[in-house]
Parts: C-alpha cells; sequence; structure tokens
C-alpha cells in the first residue's frame, strides 16, 4: 500500500500545510472521453470569467504557495507552482490541452480551486513518498528527459526511500518517471495548500477528485486530510 507523509522539519516550518492525499487502485488512464472533455472545457470556461482581469498574484492559495516557495529560497516567479502555472497558461493562451484522463481530472479540479494537484504514478516507487528538505544527493528526471539531474540543497521534494525525486520545488514540476501515463492503474493523488481556508477548500477538492476519477477511470480510492496533528496516510 502506497503511504505518503510531511516530514517533521517541513512540519515544523509550515504548520499551517494541509494535504489532501487521495491512494488510488485499480484505475485506468484511457484517453479523455468527450464527456469529460466536455465538463473540461466548461470549467475552464467559468474559470476565465470568475478571474477575469484579477492578477494571479492576488488570488489567496496562489499567493500563499508564493510565500512557500519565497521561505525555502525560491523564486516564485521564476518558478511557479503547479496551480499558478496552469492558470497561467489558460488565461494567457485561452485553453488547457487534453492529456488523458487523470491529467484532465487534476488540471480540472486544480484550476477550479487554484491549488496544485500531483497525480503521481507509483509504480516506480518504494516505501513511503516523503515531502522533506532536499540534501542533493536525491536524483531527478525531468519530463522528456533522460538526464538525471540533483535537486538544491534545502529545496522542498517529494522523494522515495531510494531518493528517487517525485516533485521539485514542493509542487512545481513532477519527475519522468511519476507522470501519470495510459498503463498507471496505481496513484498517490495530492492536492495542498498553505491558505486560510485550505482546509475547507481542499476538503471539497477531494470530494470532487473522488467523484470524478469514481466515474472516469474506475477502481477504489483510500483518502485523508493531512495537518500538523496528522501528517501521514
Amino acid at each position: 500500500m502506497p503511504k505518503f507523509q510531511y516530514s517533521p522539519e517541513i512540519i515544523r516550518d509550515y504548520p499551517q500545510v494541509v494535504g489532501g492525499v487521495i491512494i488510488a487502485k485499480g484505475m485506468s488512464n484511457p484517453s479523455t472521453s468527450e464527456a469529460l472533455k466536455a465538463l473540461y472545457a466548461a470549467e475552464q470556461e467559468k474559470v476565465k470569467a470568475r478571474i477575469g482581469e484579477t492578477p494571479l498574484s492576488e488570488i489567496e492559495s496562489l499567493n500563499a504557495w508564493r510565500r512557500a516557495f519565497s521561505a525555502f529560497g525560491v523564486s516564485p516567479t521564476q518558478y511557479r507552482s503547479a496551480a499558478e502555472a496552469l492558470l497561467r497558461r489558460l488565461t494567457k493562451k485561452g485553453d488547457i490541452p487534453s492529456i488523458n484522463t487523470l491529467v484532465d481530472i487534476g488540471n480540472l479540479v486544480s484550476i477550479r480551486y487554484a491549488l496544485p494537484i500531483a497525480i503521481v504514478d507509483t509504480c516506480e516507487i518504494e516505501g513511503v513518498v516523503t515531502v522533506h528538505y532536499s540534501d542533493g544527493t536525491e536524483s531527478y528526471t525531468e519530463l522528456g528527459n533522460e538526464a538525471v539531474l540533483h535537486p538544491d540543497v534545502g529545496e522542498v521534494i517529494f522523494s522515495d526511500v531510494n531518493k528517487m525525486v517525485i516533485a521539485r520545488r514542493w509542487c512545481w514540476r513532477q519527475s519522468e518517471s511519476s507522470a501519470a501515463n495510459e498503463q498507471t492503474t496505481v496513484a498517490i493523488i495530492t492536492i495542498e495548500g498553505h491558505h486560510d481556508q485550505a482546509k475547507a477548500d481542499i476538503q471539497q477538492a477531494v470530494n470532487d477528485l473522488l467523484d470524478l476519477l469514481k466515474t472516469y477511470a474506475g477502481g477504489s480510492y483510500e483518502s485523508a486530510i493531512l495537518t500538523a496533528e496528522h501528517p501521514s496516510i
């Protein structure tokens, strides 16, 4: 059974963090159905209308992620959280292309709540996935690139017990090995926030994710809301 946790150091330095985590098994990840494509397109239009001319930096959940990035020494305008990058694409380009069922579900809920979602294929993961500060020796491969890279010392990352990096700069970008693909059946799905209403927003987002996943990907699910008091699943 996949497991996910925050390290004691992360809880110490980010006591306000809330993580919605879903452990998914027995899913399928086909090309996106026309019904899901329609829902995704409609959500994009709703989100564009809601944001209007509001700068993304003024959206509370995104601003909280900017502060978190700054706190571990990363420029939040050079490296944007996954949610801000999606919304930036949506508001500047007009749409976010369909990728596959799981990615589209994640992106749909991410833009709805302006919170980053990671769908982590667990095929190559060993042991517990931990959110922690990097010591610089962990290994990371970018999407579409086989070169092995190493995160910066002190950078917040997701990694497994073999020091394989799953996500860099907390919620900036996932690794090649962890990306949802057509063979994905088991995954850890996370949605995280730091803003004042994060717990309520993330509970609603987890509910939305579960509804969409059960409808379009099948499978079985276990979920939890992680906080400083309950930092693991």
